[in-house]
């Protein structure tokens, strides 16, 4: 009696007081710890005060959310149809596995996407609660179960192992670990993380999953491409958890600073917050996976996780920047710089961030054909991508230090080296090729021939030519390679190849407004005064100061205020069809040269039509304002071009709708294999490859005279580009489901 009497008095002073005034999840501790107590000794105490006593406490857990999965779980039994007591029965029975448990949260969380009527009960409410704590209490402990089997896999040998098995032809190991990924990837789509992207990455890891190893593929060896189509999807799953963790970093940091300070928390609570809440959720599992399953499959490979973009040697100080941007490079590092580079988005200039630039590691994929592989090739800058974790740890130990890049299409190597005492632009340097200087700001050759003066003597307001008569001197490089391959198309059903097949192709039809257009609608509108005074300024303003970027933006506000005379207008609508589809072209004379590529330099506007006149007034303009960004104007003073040489003809052509577009090149970019051609494709317009989108594009390797095809690397972007919908300058973006694309799926496609 006296017991009982003490535990009601403490109830009163501990629990009840408190709950009167306001309840807290301290209230929840001290009724678990009176209830361990009441219930320590049986009989101490009666049966219907312990009884009452253990419902409060279940209430109490209710109110506060607090009961486990299970008790959750029980909770909404009967609130679920059959299927998904079913389903939760078969999680509950079978110790929670993780295809149970992925089946069941699925069922709960499409009865979730249904909303609640506005005249729902308190009950269905408080019902629909429980649901989305169940769903919540799924996820995180899938998060329990993902991390068990990771650990567990490294302990039994881990990528070393699984390697090992590949080696021996058995992939049977494989299935548990793709299968474990699997589950990871679709706890992301039920979380509403890029679903659509989620669902293509598992269907890839089923398809590969289910069709396993075999000897040969066509031509080619099976474990390659076995282990090639794992890369692709396994980097893909990857950078999906990459993006998840670089959203949340955007999110987070700032917002959870300003709480922290105002709830007093301590500082290195703040700071780590945000780290702390991806590596306690489900994409941390999945990025373990990712990272183990890739290492396996790279020593299947015999990938090292190195690309080679730009292949040779340099040595320079180790420098580590977010992204290639002018004034990234610290003041006080002298000499030649390799630089090391978090992301790039295929649109930098590299050596307008420094001209000492003279090696580049970048930490992302890149396809060699982009806009920013094609710069770096042109301006002899050694560049690779790293993927690989341990590596990528190692490079950072050597950041402030002289190093060595050497880069060939058999290795990649990075080590400290002497310093070069001289200060020179050490770069190129290998054991059968002497060190070179190089200079920078020189004129390249191929540019002169391109030149043209401001001037548009004999240009008139309806100033269009046919693709056919465009020359470098009137409309500039690009537009006179299309010009020329429309009179080759043109004469191309009279040449047969030695078999008697015609080599007969098409070329979209194209016209050019050519170079002395913009300045001569300068004249017109009275701006041409505004526009010299510009040109004088951006030509010496330093890139660190704002004002660089204030004129570029007054320059381009000027130019896009110009439109094109009705005359043109009128011009080009008798070239196409009223309802085709166009792109509107950059073709400056300082851009597709031998010696200034200025590879994405300018913008083309896609999906056009003259039927709609507004957007393709609009579209001509802008094309015309691009010679004046911020990155044109800075790659054109590295070029040593000077502002006012440079000019502008547009390029209009019929667009086209690939199922494929393509990049190649008549020689190995790693190897300078003169007797092949390498290919970089991808699904969709041709956008994709050039504007340097995160993901690999399929590569393909063929013998110019023997024919043979040796596959590099599967396609993995995320999205394909699609011209549809009306002509209002937008493309559509489709997620790709590989296991679909013949080129990836069938051995013997093309």
């Amino acid at each position: 009696m006296i017991s009982l009497m003490t535990s009601r008095q403490e109830i009163k002073h501990t629990i009840q007081n408190k709950l009167h005034r306001n309840a807290g999840p301290e209230d929840l501790v001290a009724t678990e710890a009176m209830l361990a107590r009441i219930t320590k000794n049986p009989g101490q105490y009666s049966e219907a005060f312990v009884e009452q006593f253990k419902i409060f406490h279940h209430e109490l857990k209710d109110f506060f959310n607090a009961g486990s999965l299970a008790e959750q779980l029980e909770s909404i039994k009967e609130s679920i149809d059959d299927k998904g007591r079913s389903a939760l029965t078969l999680f509950l029975e079978c110790k929670k596995t993780m295809q149970s448990l992925s089946a069941l949260r699925e069922i709960i969380a499409k009865g979730l996407e249904s909303g609640l009527r506005n005249d729902a009960s308190d009950a269905a409410i408080a019902m629909r609660q429980k649901w989305r704590l169940c769903e919540i209490g799924l996820e995180d402990y899938s998060f329990i179960l993902l991390s068990r089997f990771a650990n567990e896999l490294e302990a039994m040998g881990g990528a070393n192992c699984l390697a090992q098995d590949v080696k021996s032809k058995d992939v049977s190991s494989w299935n548990d670990p793709l299968g474990a990924l699997i589950v990871g990837v679709h706890q992301l789509r039920l979380s509403g993380w890029k679903p659509e992207e989620c669902a293509a990455i598992q269907n890839e890891l089923l398809a590969w999953k289910e069709r396993g190893l075999s000897e040969t593929e066509a031509s080619e060896d099976g474990k390659t491409i076995w282990g090639l189509w794992h890369k692709a999807t396994l980097g893909r799953a990857r950078r999906l958890t990459e993006e998840y963790s670089e959203a949340l970093l955007q999110i987070f940091p700032q917002n959870v600073q300003v709480l922290g300070k105002a709830f007093g928390i301590p500082e290195n609570s703040v700071r780590t917050y945000a780290e702390a809440e991806i590596r306690a959720g489900v994409i941390f599992q999945v990025s373990k996976l990712c990272t183990l399953l890739l290492k396996a499959v790279r020593t299947t490979i015999g990938s090292q996780g190195w690309d080679v973009i730009v292949p040779e040697a340099a040595m320079g100080t180790l420098v580590q920047v977010e992204r290639i941007v002018p004034g990234s490079i610290p003041s006080t590092v002298e000499g030649p710089v390799v630089l090391v580079v978090n992301k790039a988005d295929g649109d930098e200039e590299v050596t307008a961030a420094g001209s000492n630039i003279v090696g580049v590691v970048l930490l992302q994929e890149l396809p060699h054909l982009s806009h920013l592989g094609v710069r770096a090739r042109q301006e002899k800058v050694v560049f690779v991508t790293c993927e690989d974790d341990d590596k990528v740890a190692d490079i950072q130990k050597l950041k402030g230090k002289y190093v060595r890049l050497e880069a060939s299409s058999s290795s990649v190597d990075i080590y400290p080296s002497s310093e070069n005492s001289n200060g020179t632009f050490v770069k190129n340097v290998s054991s059968d090729v002497a060190p070179k200087v190089e200079s920078r700001g020189t004129p390249d050759p191929s540019w002169s021939a391109a030149k043209t003066p401001e001037s548009n003597q004999g240009v008139s307001a309806s100033g269009v030519l046919l693709l056919a008569d465009a020359e470098a001197q009137n409309s500039g490089a690009k537009a006179a390679s299309c010009g020329r391959l429309a009179s080759l198309a043109a004469a191309s059903d009279k040449v047969f190849s030695d078999q008697g097949v015609p080599a007969s192709f098409n070329v979209p039809a194209g016209a050019v407004i050519p170079f002395g257009s913009m300045e001569l609608a300068l004249e017109q509108s009275k701006s041409m005064e505004s526009f010299r005074s510009f040109l004088n300024k951006i030509e010496t303003l330093k890139p660190e100061s704002g004002e660089l970027d204030q004129v570029c933006g007054q320059l381009q506000e000027l130019i896009s205020s110009l439109q094109p005379s009705k005359d043109i207008i009128d011009r080009i609508a008798k070239i196409f069809p009223g309802n085709a589809r166009l792109i509107v072209r950059s073709s400056a004379n300082v851009e597709d040269l031998a010696g200034m590529s200025a590879a994405g330099l300018y913008d083309s506007i896609p999906n056009v039509s003259v039927s709609n006149p507004t957007v393709f007034e609009n579209s001509i303009s802008k094309v015309c304002a691009s010679l004046y960004t911020r990155r044109a104007v800075l790659g054109r003073r590295v070029a040593g071009v000077s502002q006012k040489d440079a000019t502008m003809a547009v390029l209009v052509e019929e667009m086209l709708s690939p199922d494929l577009s393509f990049v190649l090149h008549t020689v190995s970019l790693t190897d300078q294999d003169h007797n092949l051609v390498e290919a970089e494709i991808a699904s969709g317009l041709g956008e994709t490859l050039a504007s340097g989108t995160r993901g690999t594009p399929w590569r393909i390797s063929s013998g110019k005279f023997d024919g043979n095809v040796r596959t590099l690397a599967f396609a993995n972007f995320s999205e394909e580009l699609l011209s549809a919908g009306p002509a209002d300058r937008e493309v559509i973006h489709l997620t790709v489901d590989y296991s679909k694309k013949p080129l990836t799926n069938d051995p013997v496609f093309g």
